[in-house]
């Protein structure tokens, strides 16, 4: 790619960061949790359309997903833009615990920031392409639910990303760079177990109490965790289980993901779930429904393209702080116990973690790490990955060592640290969709590692033809 054509999407984000920065606060304000986004992934997609690109809108059954197209032809590069908020992690833009409004959602995972990268590098690709004349196609995918590992499923299930070269995507975290390690499969399904209602004291030996399977279940589960894969993770939440004490709960639900290192053991897991669940049944004397919501595959990065985005990360250079931004991060650092950030960084596998115990916002830029890596979480990215050559990166925005989903991401999000990562993040991302439209050696190389990987594997989605999302899993939090 030329430096010039390069420069035009560089100077294009600075020239545009009024409007990248207000994209990324009303993000953070709406905060609106999966399959909800309506107004957050309106307003990508107006701003897109307003812009040149042909938008569709509602794609694969989700009403906030939409699938941003500019240009005609051979490559085509897509962008990823996540929408979604976690519920329950309100917090203002200020470096102690104050939620905006108590238990309403937040954007404690930076999803504002992830879409709004997306939006900046499609906008500057285009300007560039433009300017330098460059072929191609560019697409901006706006994906809502990561966190419930619905938006991508589907929009792979329904052929969204078929024809697509190549694709990136960015995630906000503690350091700028490209991991290569894999999270986990997963199922997302709930339980719903049905008894008779009955008076607990009055006439106990009448009731058949749906709570008491629920439990049952859960205990099942427990001891199965015995003999389950070390990197298996199991986690639920009783959503509903009765209402007054004195009344036998005649319902209860149960919500769990089960995950494990690949798409096989998922599957063996969750066939076992279901005998437990049955196995609850008989004692409780109740009878269930299952409901399977979602499923990922384990992740898959292309080192590749790491190597691609690190290098356009050095050429960029990391963002500078005011003493403001890092007063705000010593403050956040300060709510991090020191044992739980030593614990955090030694997992890391960073190789100087030892010298960032008493750092607060990393500004190094890290060479592509952690092959072989398994972590706890799970993406749906993976199904894009499984499917073709991807990324997804990572530019500092969190104060080192915070924990995942908390308070102080959702801080960190709300504010200019927030603001610089997803600016710098959109430099790269748009610096890199540009090397990968006018390099065909590069388009190359990432498709043969992607097919090493590949090798003796099969995709499958892991959810049925006819099953749509789950549009009400999540309400929205608060008015």
């Amino acid at each position: 790619m030329s430096t010039t054509a390069k420069q035009v999407a560089l100077d294009w984000v600075s020239e545009h960061q009024d409007l990248l920065r207000r994209v990324h606060d009303q993000l953070w304000h709406w905060a609106e949790v999966g399959l909800q986004e309506l107004k957050s992934g309106e307003l990508l997609a107006g701003i897109l359309e307003e812009n040149g690109f042909t938008v569709e809108r509602g794609v694969a059954g989700m009403p906030s997903a939409f699938v941003a197209t500019w240009g005609s032809g051979k490559p085509v590069i897509g962008m990823l833009a996540e929408l979604d908020a976690l519920p329950g992690v309100s917090q203002k833009a200020v470096p102690h615990r104050e939620p905006v409004v108590g238990g309403r959602a937040g954007h404690g995972c930076g999803h504002n920031i992830y879409a709004t990268t997306a939006l900046g590098a499609a906008l500057a690709a285009k300007a560039a392409m433009e300017r330098s004349g460059t072929g191609g196609t560019i697409k901006c995918y706006g994906c809502p639910a990561e966190e419930t590992l619905i938006g991508k499923v589907w929009l792979v299930r329904d052929g969204f990303f078929e024809g697509v070269d190549a694709c990136l995507g960015h995630h906000p975290g503690g350091i700028n760079g490209a991991g290569l390690g894999s999270g986990n499969a997963m199922n997302s399904v709930k339980f719903e177990f049905f008894g008779v209602t009955s008076h607990a004291a009055g006439s106990p030996e009448s009731g058949i109490s749906a709570l008491d399977a629920v439990e049952l279940m859960n205990v099942g589960v427990n001891y199965m965790r015995e003999h389950v894969v070390q990197e298996a993770r199991m986690h639920y939440v009783i959503e509903d289980g009765g209402h007054e004490p004195n009344v036998v709960p005649p319902y209860a639900r149960v919500w769990y993901y089960v995950r494990a290192p690949r798409r096989d053991l998922v599957d063996r897991y969750y066939e076992w779930m279901l005998r437990i669940a049955d196995g609850a049944d008989l004692m409780a004397r109740t009878t269930h429904k299952v409901t399977f919501l979602t499923g990922v595959h384990n992740g898959i990065q292309n080192p590749r393209l790491a190597e691609l985005v690190v290098a356009n990360m050095r050429e960029i250079g990391a963002p500078t702080y005011s003493e403001e931004e890092l007063a705000f991060a010593r403050e956040i650092g300060k709510s991090i116990p020191r044992e739980q950030k030593i614990a955090r960084l030694s997992g890391s596998q960073l190789p100087d973690w030892e010298e960032l115990v008493d750092v607060d916002l990393n500004t190094r830029i890290y060479d592509p790490h952690g092959a072989g890596k398994k972590g706890g979480g799970s993406s749906d990215v993976a199904e894009v990955a499984w499917n073709l050559p991807t990324i997804e990166f990572s530019t500092a925005a969190f104060v080192t060592g915070a924990p995942g989903h908390s308070w102080q991401h959702a801080a960190c999000s709300g504010m200019s640290i927030g603001q610089k990562s997803a600016l710098f993040a959109a430099k790269v991302m748009a610096t890199s969709v540009l090397d990968l439209l006018t390099q065909p050696d590069l388009r190359e190389e990432a498709r043969e590692a992607w097919r090493r990987q590949m090798q003796g594997q099969t995709y499958h989605s892991p959810i049925p033809p006819d099953l749509k999302p789950p549009l009400d899993q999540l309400r929205p939090q608060g008015g």
